[in-house]
Protein backbone atom coordinates (compact mmCIF):
# COMPACT_ATOMS: atom_id res chain seq x y z
CA UNK A 1 0.00 0.00 0.00
CA UNK A 2 1.80 2.95 -0.88
CA UNK A 3 2.51 5.59 1.33
CA UNK A 4 0.38 8.80 1.68
CA UNK A 5 2.52 12.26 1.39
CA UNK A 6 1.38 14.77 4.74
CA UNK A 7 -0.28 17.06 3.44
CA UNK A 8 1.22 20.82 3.56
CA UNK A 9 0.34 23.37 6.12
CA UNK A 10 -1.41 26.09 4.95
CA UNK A 11 0.27 29.15 5.41
CA UNK A 12 -0.95 32.18 6.64
CA UNK A 13 -1.14 34.98 3.89
CA UNK A 14 0.87 37.82 6.26
CA UNK A 15 0.38 41.08 3.97
CA UNK A 16 -3.25 39.61 4.12
CA UNK A 17 -3.25 40.13 7.38
CA UNK A 18 -1.30 42.99 7.86
CA UNK A 19 -3.69 45.01 5.72
CA UNK A 20 -6.74 43.76 7.71
CA UNK A 21 -5.42 45.10 10.70
CA UNK A 22 -4.44 48.33 9.01
CA UNK A 23 -7.59 48.73 7.67
CA UNK A 24 -9.31 48.12 11.12
CA UNK A 25 -6.70 50.40 13.00
CA UNK A 26 -7.33 53.26 10.60
CA UNK A 27 -11.51 52.80 10.39
CA UNK A 28 -10.93 52.56 15.19
CA UNK A 29 -8.69 56.00 13.76
CA UNK A 30 -11.72 57.25 12.12
CA UNK A 31 -14.37 56.20 14.75
CA UNK A 32 -12.39 57.53 17.64
CA UNK A 33 -12.05 60.81 15.27
CA UNK A 34 -15.72 61.16 14.72
CA UNK A 35 -16.28 60.79 18.62
CA UNK A 36 -14.24 63.54 18.91
CA UNK A 37 -16.02 65.75 16.58
CA UNK A 38 -19.72 65.15 18.27
CA UNK A 39 -18.32 66.08 21.55
CA UNK A 40 -16.82 69.12 19.92
CA UNK A 41 -19.48 70.32 17.50
CA UNK A 42 -22.95 68.40 18.98
CA UNK A 43 -25.02 65.74 17.94
CA UNK A 44 -26.12 67.34 14.65
CA UNK A 45 -22.66 66.98 13.33
CA UNK A 46 -22.67 66.25 9.68
CA UNK A 47 -20.11 63.95 7.83
CA UNK A 48 -18.64 67.07 5.83
CA UNK A 49 -18.17 68.53 9.71
CA UNK A 50 -16.75 65.13 10.71
CA UNK A 51 -13.94 64.85 8.16
CA UNK A 52 -13.02 68.41 8.85
CA UNK A 53 -12.59 67.78 12.51
CA UNK A 54 -10.52 64.92 11.83
CA UNK A 55 -8.26 65.99 9.15
CA UNK A 56 -9.28 63.86 6.12
CA UNK A 57 -11.70 64.30 2.92
CA UNK A 58 -15.12 62.95 3.07
CA UNK A 59 -13.78 60.20 0.23
CA UNK A 60 -11.70 59.11 3.02
CA UNK A 61 -15.01 58.34 5.22
CA UNK A 62 -17.00 56.71 2.80
CA UNK A 63 -14.45 54.05 1.70
CA UNK A 64 -14.35 53.15 5.25
CA UNK A 65 -18.11 53.24 6.26
CA UNK A 66 -20.69 52.89 3.82
CA UNK A 67 -23.14 55.61 5.09
CA UNK A 68 -23.59 57.45 7.96
CA UNK A 69 -25.65 54.86 9.78
CA UNK A 70 -22.80 52.54 9.12
CA UNK A 71 -20.51 54.98 10.65
CA UNK A 72 -23.13 56.20 14.10
CA UNK A 73 -23.46 51.82 14.60
CA UNK A 74 -19.30 52.09 14.50
CA UNK A 75 -19.87 54.85 16.97
CA UNK A 76 -22.00 52.94 19.21
CA UNK A 77 -19.78 49.52 18.98
CA UNK A 78 -16.52 51.59 19.60
CA UNK A 79 -18.18 53.53 22.66
CA UNK A 80 -19.68 50.46 24.24
CA UNK A 81 -16.29 48.65 23.66
CA UNK A 82 -14.06 51.57 24.89
CA UNK A 83 -16.10 52.47 27.67
CA UNK A 84 -19.58 51.79 28.66
CA UNK A 85 -18.96 47.93 29.04
CA UNK A 86 -15.64 48.59 31.17
CA UNK A 87 -16.87 51.13 33.36
CA UNK A 88 -19.59 48.58 33.93
CA UNK A 89 -17.23 45.80 34.69
CA UNK A 90 -15.43 47.86 37.24
CA UNK A 91 -18.97 48.41 38.59
CA UNK A 92 -19.67 44.92 39.27
CA UNK A 93 -16.52 43.60 40.81
CA UNK A 94 -16.64 46.62 43.13
CA UNK A 95 -16.07 45.55 46.28
CA UNK A 96 -19.26 47.00 48.43
CA UNK A 97 -22.45 44.66 49.50
CA UNK A 98 -26.18 45.07 49.08
CA UNK A 99 -27.25 48.29 48.87
CA UNK A 100 -24.54 50.74 47.76
CA UNK A 101 -23.67 48.03 44.82
CA UNK A 102 -27.26 47.66 43.67
CA UNK A 103 -27.06 51.78 44.21
CA UNK A 104 -23.36 52.03 42.74
CA UNK A 105 -24.09 49.27 39.25
CA UNK A 106 -27.13 51.42 38.67
CA UNK A 107 -25.16 54.80 39.13
CA UNK A 108 -22.72 54.18 36.19
CA UNK A 109 -24.56 53.62 34.03
CA UNK A 110 -26.74 56.25 33.95
CA UNK A 111 -23.54 58.63 34.69
CA UNK A 112 -21.38 57.08 31.89
CA UNK A 113 -24.54 57.98 29.34
CA UNK A 114 -25.08 61.15 31.00
CA UNK A 115 -21.09 61.81 30.62
CA UNK A 116 -21.59 62.13 26.85
CA UNK A 117 -24.76 64.46 26.25
CA UNK A 118 -24.30 65.23 22.51
CA UNK A 119 -23.14 61.04 21.60
CA UNK A 120 -26.34 59.55 23.14
CA UNK A 121 -28.71 61.45 21.09
CA UNK A 122 -25.99 61.00 17.82
CA UNK A 123 -26.22 57.20 18.15
CA UNK A 124 -29.94 57.66 18.80
CA UNK A 125 -31.12 59.19 15.99
CA UNK A 126 -29.63 56.63 13.48
CA UNK A 127 -33.02 53.83 13.17
CA UNK A 128 -31.14 51.56 11.24
CA UNK A 129 -31.23 47.73 12.25
CA UNK A 130 -27.60 47.92 12.20
CA UNK A 131 -27.36 50.32 15.31
CA UNK A 132 -29.79 48.57 16.98
CA UNK A 133 -28.09 45.62 16.75
CA UNK A 134 -25.34 47.20 18.29
CA UNK A 135 -27.28 48.51 21.13
CA UNK A 136 -28.79 45.31 21.80
CA UNK A 137 -25.51 43.83 21.99
CA UNK A 138 -24.22 45.57 24.83
CA UNK A 139 -26.88 45.37 27.00
CA UNK A 140 -26.67 41.36 26.28
CA UNK A 141 -23.02 41.70 27.77
CA UNK A 142 -23.87 44.13 30.10
CA UNK A 143 -26.80 41.77 31.44
CA UNK A 144 -24.75 38.68 31.32
CA UNK A 145 -22.06 40.24 33.35
CA UNK A 146 -25.01 40.98 35.74
CA UNK A 147 -26.36 37.55 35.58
CA UNK A 148 -22.97 36.03 36.81
CA UNK A 149 -22.34 38.30 39.63
CA UNK A 150 -25.87 37.90 40.76
CA UNK A 151 -25.67 33.86 40.38
CA UNK A 152 -22.29 33.87 42.19
CA UNK A 153 -23.27 35.73 45.13
CA UNK A 154 -26.63 34.05 45.43
CA UNK A 155 -24.65 30.57 45.03
CA UNK A 156 -22.84 31.37 48.16
CA UNK A 157 -25.63 31.60 50.41
CA UNK A 158 -27.38 28.69 48.94
CA UNK A 159 -30.16 30.08 47.49
CA UNK A 160 -31.84 29.09 43.80
CA UNK A 161 -30.02 30.57 41.08
CA UNK A 162 -32.30 29.85 38.42
CA UNK A 163 -33.56 33.23 37.93
CA UNK A 164 -30.42 34.94 37.55
CA UNK A 165 -30.48 35.48 34.03
CA UNK A 166 -34.17 37.33 33.43
CA UNK A 167 -33.74 39.40 36.84
CA UNK A 168 -30.27 40.30 35.11
CA UNK A 169 -31.66 41.39 31.69
CA UNK A 170 -35.09 42.88 33.37
CA UNK A 171 -32.47 45.17 35.78
CA UNK A 172 -30.49 46.14 32.67
CA UNK A 173 -33.74 46.44 30.27
CA UNK A 174 -35.87 48.87 32.52
CA UNK A 175 -32.48 50.93 33.63
CA UNK A 176 -31.54 51.39 30.06
CA UNK A 177 -34.68 52.49 29.03
CA UNK A 178 -35.59 54.57 32.32
CA UNK A 179 -32.06 56.34 30.99
CA UNK A 180 -32.93 56.54 27.24
CA UNK A 181 -36.34 58.56 28.50
CA UNK A 182 -34.81 60.61 31.07
CA UNK A 183 -31.84 61.60 28.28
CA UNK A 184 -34.27 62.35 25.88
CA UNK A 185 -36.43 64.53 28.64
CA UNK A 186 -34.84 65.14 32.08
CA UNK A 187 -37.59 65.95 34.25
CA UNK A 188 -35.28 65.27 37.37
CA UNK A 189 -31.51 65.35 38.27
CA UNK A 190 -29.65 62.71 37.58
CA UNK A 191 -29.70 61.69 41.15
CA UNK A 192 -32.53 61.38 41.59
CA UNK A 193 -33.12 59.12 38.73
CA UNK A 194 -30.81 57.19 40.21
CA UNK A 195 -32.34 56.97 43.59
CA UNK A 196 -35.58 55.76 41.89
CA UNK A 197 -33.94 53.42 39.87
CA UNK A 198 -32.25 52.12 43.16
CA UNK A 199 -35.42 52.02 44.71
CA UNK A 200 -37.21 49.47 42.70
CA UNK A 201 -33.96 47.68 41.93
CA UNK A 202 -33.44 47.08 45.69
CA UNK A 203 -37.16 46.11 46.85
CA UNK A 204 -37.18 43.36 44.07
CA UNK A 205 -33.70 42.24 45.20
CA UNK A 206 -35.38 42.19 48.87
CA UNK A 207 -37.78 40.22 47.55
CA UNK A 208 -36.16 38.06 46.16
CA UNK A 209 -33.71 37.81 48.93
CA UNK A 210 -36.68 36.58 51.46
CA UNK A 211 -37.71 33.64 49.63
CA UNK A 212 -34.04 32.47 48.87
CA UNK A 213 -34.70 32.76 45.25
CA UNK A 214 -37.11 29.97 45.56
CA UNK A 215 -39.80 30.56 42.43
CA UNK A 216 -42.02 27.39 44.50
CA UNK A 217 -41.88 29.23 47.37
CA UNK A 218 -43.17 32.70 46.12
CA UNK A 219 -45.69 30.68 44.38
CA UNK A 220 -46.95 28.97 47.22
CA UNK A 221 -46.92 32.68 49.67
CA UNK A 222 -50.15 34.58 49.57
CA UNK A 223 -49.69 38.15 48.08
CA UNK A 224 -51.41 40.68 49.95
CA UNK A 225 -51.73 44.42 48.56
CA UNK A 226 -49.28 46.35 50.79
CA UNK A 227 -50.21 47.94 53.82
CA UNK A 228 -50.29 52.11 53.28
CA UNK A 229 -48.38 54.00 56.18
CA UNK A 230 -50.88 55.81 58.20
CA UNK A 231 -50.48 59.12 56.64
CA UNK A 232 -51.38 57.91 53.23
CA UNK A 233 -54.09 56.04 54.85
CA UNK A 234 -55.47 59.43 56.73
CA UNK A 235 -55.37 60.93 53.00
CA UNK A 236 -57.29 58.48 51.38
CA UNK A 237 -60.05 58.81 53.93
CA UNK A 238 -60.74 62.86 53.12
Amino acid sequence: MASQTPAKPVKTDGRKRRWHQHKVDRRNELVDGTLDAIRSRGSNVSMDEIAAEIGVSKTVLYRYFVDKNDLTTAVMMRFAQTTLIPNMASALKANLDGFALTREIIRVYVDTVAAEPEIYPFVMANSSASKSKAVADSEQIIARMLAVMLRRRMAEFGMDTSGAAPWAFHTVGGVQLATHSWMSNPRMTSDELIDYLTMLSWNALCGIVEVGGSLEKFNSMAHPSPVLPPQLLDLARD
